[in-house]
């Protein structure tokens, strides 16, 4: 028999801080239990808990501090990466204010995840100074047009400007949140290591706090959403690479780890989709060829919640997303918008399934890492589309299945002579061997079909088998939401 699973077995002390940090990040109670959601979208001072913050939200903090983020960061590059790109002057600006946009040729890595990094950076810092998600959004293409004009020495660039100023806030409002989570089940007081870990989600937040004391302690109210969450470390074996033209080398044995979380899962009594990313699912992992793998987040901006019958309940609406994916010979990435739904379905009394699906377009780009004739990343347009499904077998095994398709086009893209139509597939087999452990079995394929009217058609495809411990938190139900009177199970 199952041993029973108390999330909080061992995690009764700020002592165990590591690994209480990671289970707050995703416990919730009971999902069956009422919570009032209320629309307000700005944080809560911790005075009585929970009382509103007297100072308010503040508008001129965070631009004062985005332009000397900006100064900071040019400076370093200045000093550290290329004094030429970042010897900007009053005169570089002048050119810039005049010059036409383009379509840049920076690295892959800097152009599709340091850029919507920084650009969660300035999110952060107004996010976390009261202002709500829509607000923040306008501070962070501001952020991103003033590095734009004065931040480099070049011309302005439009895609820096999607995923900087658009993609740097559907991923710097997860890591905002995850980093509330933290927080807010720590108290009036949070702990130290409850601060140290809130900081190293989201660093905006963290400094904000540090730097400015009571002024900024407020709380993001959660709402006390159901999640799903975990972590898994172990092996991956690429068991095939197919490469057709660029014969590229692989490491065909690496060590991997990531975190999944998935935040307001539909059906919770009494949670409602007010706010922006209500409703998000965060994905990253590490391996030890290429450290990024992956790093997807997708978000509900604005939706609705609905149901069918008593064993079915979703929402639906407008999704905001931000995908970056690298399996060692070729890499993707993509800031878009999509319309779809996320629900859950009670098939019997202990089995469920959970699943998204999701189409729109995005601004993408992808190419392989080394290939003869062929720029380094092609940026274009990029329909996509997103089938994401769950079955959770009581509380014992969960199968996953995820497919994603990318098509970037010649659409508004440096080069009017090549698409690229990228196919990524996970499937992952869970058993749960005891408490919060468990045993994963994952089959991820990805593939990768170029064509050009001046170079042979590429054809990449990399398969990986991988065997991973799983550590879950939260629930002993892999995320399931329960919403049933006990007679109608």
């Amino acid at each position: 028999m199952l041993a029973p699973f108390n999330p909080g077995w061992q995690l009764t002390s700020d002592r165990f801080a590591p690994f209480l940090l990671a289970q707050d990040l995703a416990s919730t109670t009971d999902a069956s239990s009422p919570v009032a959601s209320p629309p307000s979208d700005t944080p809560v001072a911790p005075s009585g808990r929970f009382g509103k913050s007297e100072d308010g939200p503040n508008y001129l903090i965070p631009a004062a501090e985005i332009i000397g983020f900006n100064i900071l960061l040019n400076r370093f590059n200045y000093y550290f990466i290329d004094k030429p790109v970042y010897d900007t002057s009053l005169q570089t600006i002048r050119d810039n204010l005049s010059a036409k946009w383009v379509v840049d040729t920076d690295p892959f890595a800097v152009n599709q995840f340091m850029h919507p990094y920084q650009g969660s950076v300035y999110f952060g810092l107004a996010r976390s100074s009261g202002l709500d998600y829509w607000k923040s959004l306008g501070y962070t293409f501001g952020g991103s047009l003033l590095w734009e004009i004065a931040g480099e020495t070049g011309p302005p660039s439009i895609n820096d400007l999607v995923t900087t100023g658009l993609g740097g806030t559907f991923l710097g409002e997860p890591l905002f949140r995850m980093a509330n989570l933290l927080l807010e089940r720590g108290g009036e007081t949070p702990g130290f290591w409850r601060e140290t870990g809130a900081a190293a989600v989201s660093p905006p937040l963290g400094f904000n706090r540090l730097a400015f004391g009571d002024r900024f302690r407020a709380v993001f109210q959660s709402h006390n959403p159901a999640t799903y969450s975990y972590v898994r470390f172990g092996w991956n074996k690429i068991d095939d690479a197919f490469d057709g033209i660029v014969g590229q080398t692989v490491k065909r044995d690496t060590a991997t780890a990531d975190f999944h979380m998935s935040y307001g899962l539909p059906g919770k009594n009494g949670y409602r989709y007010t706010r922006p990313f209500d409703y998000f699912d965060f994905e990253f992992t590490a391996t030890t060829a290429n450290v990024f793998e992956n790093i997807m987040s997708r978000g509900l901006l604005i939706g609705k919640e609905y149901a069918a019958g008593d064993n079915y309940r979703g929402i639906w609406g407008l999704y905001g997303s931000y995908d970056y994916i690298s399996p060692q010979t070729f890499r993707v990435s993509s800031t878009a918008v999509s319309f779809g739904t996320t629900a859950q379905w009670w098939i019997a009394d202990n089995v469920a399934l959970q699943g998204t699906a999701l189409a729109g377009v995005g601004y993408g780009a992808a190419g392989t890492i080394h290939g003869p004739g062929e720029r380094n990343y092609h940026y274009g347009a990029t329909p996509q589309a997103l089938l994401s499904l769950r079955l959770l077998l009581g509380e014992r095994v969960n199968v996953d299945l995820t497919a994603r398709s990318y098509y970037v086009s010649d659409v508004a893209s440096t080069e009017d002579r090549g698409t690229e139509r990228i196919f990524r597939g996970d499937a992952a087999f869970t058993m749960r061997i005891h408490g919060p452990h468990a045993i994963t079995l994952k089959y991820n394929a990805s593939r990768r079909d170029a064509r050009y009217p001046d170079i042979p058609n590429t054809l990449q495809t990399v398969r990986t088998v991988s065997l991973l411990y799983t550590y879950y938190f939260g629930d002993a139900r892999f995320g399931a939401v329960e919403w049933r009177e006990a007679g109608e199970r």
